[in-house]
């Protein structure tokens, strides 16, 4: 299946122009007029376009791939492919779970919470935006979420998702039998291999395991769509995380 990138060179609602010099001839670029005296009501606008840009690229006979900023940019492409008539399984890869609500974030973090509003859980704004119907929590599939706030963690046990701590054990997990949307949090990796990372965890896979884990996904899944949240560019001098985040990616989008 033929890609179709999409960069969304924003961080939330901070606009992010380092991003764009990951844009090649073929890629769609984000644009768009941010509106309103929130962080919540910008980021909406940032969402609205990249929702249409996905379900585009799917209605097409193309596979979206997202480059974004931040994770709260899944759910646009979420909303996507759902409106292009794909409901697919949900394999999320990060240190984080971000799955947050008001009542358990101890930072009132945003980019905390996507996952939990994507399967209806808290706050719905970004969801009711781009017209995305909630998920089933026993569709995703949390991998690594190593770095779990106390509340964040009662919710995540008291769900359906499968949460597999150990990447690895993504090897042996039949995928099989549905469409799969990966997701790759780049802070996912150890941090003294990526180290320009916004929001590092301590430990976390090499990315030899990573890259052995994409292969197999490459393989052996029906990947119907695939994101990345980026690294930090104002932190990445050397460029060493993007050309190994990028790298790992490549193996996924084939």
């Amino acid at each position: 299946m033929r890609n179709q990138y999409i960069l969304t060179p924003y961080f939330l609602d901070r606009h992010d122009p380092a991003l764009l010099d990951l844009a090649r001839d073929d890629w769609a670029v984000i644009e768009t007029t941010l509106q309103g005296d929130s962080e919540m009501a910008r980021t909406l606008c940032v969402h609205r376009p990249l929702a249409d840009r996905v379900a585009e690229a799917a209605e097409a006979g193309r596979r979206p791939v997202s480059v974004a900023g931040d994770c709260c940019a899944t759910i646009p492409v979420m909303a996507g492919l759902q409106r292009a008539g794909i409901h697919p399984l949900f394999l999320w890869l990060d240190a984080h779970g971000d799955f947050n609500t008001w009542d358990t974030t101890p930072s009132g973090f945003l980019g905390g919470m996507p996952l939990a509003m994507m399967v209806g859980l808290g706050e719905q704004t970004m969801v009711e935006n781009v017209r995305m119907d909630p998920i089933p929590d026993g569709d995703v599939i949390m991998s690594d979420g190593r770095d779990l706030d106390p509340g964040e963690r009662k919710l995540v046990e008291a769900s359906r998702l499968r949460h597999i701590p150990d990447v690895l054990d993504l090897l042996r997990y039949d995928l099989s039998g549905r469409p799969v949307y990966v997701h790759f949090d780049t802070d996912i990796l150890d941090p003294s291999e990526a180290p320009a990372m916004g929001y590092p965890a301590p430990g976390g896979p090499p990315s030899s395991d990573l890259e052995r884990v994409f292969r197999h996904l490459a393989d052996h899944c029906d990947i119907a769509a695939l994101s990345i949240s980026t690294w930090r560019s104002n932190m990445d001098e050397d460029g060493r995380s993007r050309s190994l985040c990028m790298g790992l990616f490549e193996i996924l989008t084939g």
